[in-house]
């Protein structure tokens, strides 16, 4: 078996998520808890509301405190991954699980990241908007069309017909108006609070360029395949400089999970609330790669079953409350 943990993005947050598996297993809450942060992380990741989980500066390090949960309860139960990766936000915990950062730098880094990402998009008038059904070349074209009514990227490769736009919103609607001209089943706008992923995110890329400068990286335990790269890094690459560049260029998913299935990956976990990118690996490589998503303690527990069943159980009962 050639495992893969996958990390899922911003987005998929919900009111409650990691309660059950904060309850159920020490390693995870020592995780959870790992950080020093300018807010109650329990109060707004289990209680919300969700108007306030849903902003950036909140979600990030919440999705990257639960995602550091469950990679600590995999680790004691024994499951380390061969390659990491993760949507977006998604790469900080796939960074952590493969060794670069412990888990209270990588929630740290998060909620500067949020923070970075919510001061770029005050004042902008942004959308992103999901295209389905379109190539990329035609729906590349439509950005270029339409870029005379402001910035409009595609951020998201996320898989075969899959792709999302951003930018300023007039520009967003404009591309989408003629993507659907050139034939896309249907265009979407999403509940964003900022054009990700695009050129307007630029001041973040600066804010976590300082932010790096004093922050080290520890040497990889596992590759990382990197967004803004859709595949492992380079002689020539740096992580701090591929998360400076990622925050503000495409996330390039589908090309990721092409490599992982070239790379001979048979297996991998999705961590994370729910199951954005178990969906896209069917959708982008099919069956070659059968993947388990966590989100809950059952579907932990499910997991750990499936992947280490010659494994005597450790650590606590999915239901128990300590």
């Amino acid at each position: 078996m050639k495992l893969a943990f996958l990390y899922a993005g911003q987005g998929s947050q919900h009111p409650g998520m990691g309660q059950d598996l904060y309850d159920a297993y020490p390693a995870f809450r020592t995780a959870f808890d790992a950080a020093t942060l300018d807010f109650d992380l329990h109060s707004v990741c289990f209680q919300g509301p969700a108007d306030v989980l849903n902003q950036t500066r909140y979600t990030q390090p919440c999705m990257v405190a639960f995602a550091a949960g469950v990679t600590a309860v995999l680790a004691a139960r024994g499951l380390t991954p061969d390659y990491t990766a993760g949507l977006s936000l998604g790469e900080y915990s796939a960074l952590q699980a493969a060794g670069a950062l412990d888990a209270a730098e990588a929630i740290q880094l998060a909620a500067f990241r949020g923070q970075a990402m919510a001061n770029a998009a005050a004042g902008v008038t942004s959308g992103m908007t999901a295209v389905l059904g379109l190539a990329r070349a035609p729906l590349l074209e439509c950005c270029c069309r339409a870029a005379g009514h402001g910035v409009v990227q595609i951020c998201n490769y996320n898989c075969p017909g899959q792709l999302v736009i951003g930018g300023e919103k007039a520009a967003v609607d404009a591309a989408a108006a003629l993507a659907l001209a050139a034939g896309a089943k249907r265009c979407l706008p999403l509940n964003v609070s900022g054009p990700f992923h695009t050129s307007l995110m630029r001041p973040a890329g600066e804010a976590l360029a300082a932010r790096f400068a004093h922050t080290t990286f520890a040497p990889l335990r596992c590759p990382v395949l990197f967004n803004c790269l859709g595949r492992e890094m380079g002689p020539g690459d740096s992580i701090p400089l591929l998360l400076e560049r990622q925050v503000q260029s495409s996330v390039y998913m589908e090309d990721t999970l092409r490599r992982l299935a070239e790379l001979g990956v048979d297996t991998a976990i999705e961590v994370g609330p729910g199951r954005a990118l178990t969906g896209f690996l069917k959708k982008t490589v099919g069956s070659a790669i059968t993947c388990y998503p966590v989100e809950t303690a059952a579907e932990l527990e499910n997991a750990l079953a499936a992947l280490t069943p010659a494994q005597s159980p450790k650590g606590a009962c999915p239901h128990a409350k300590r």
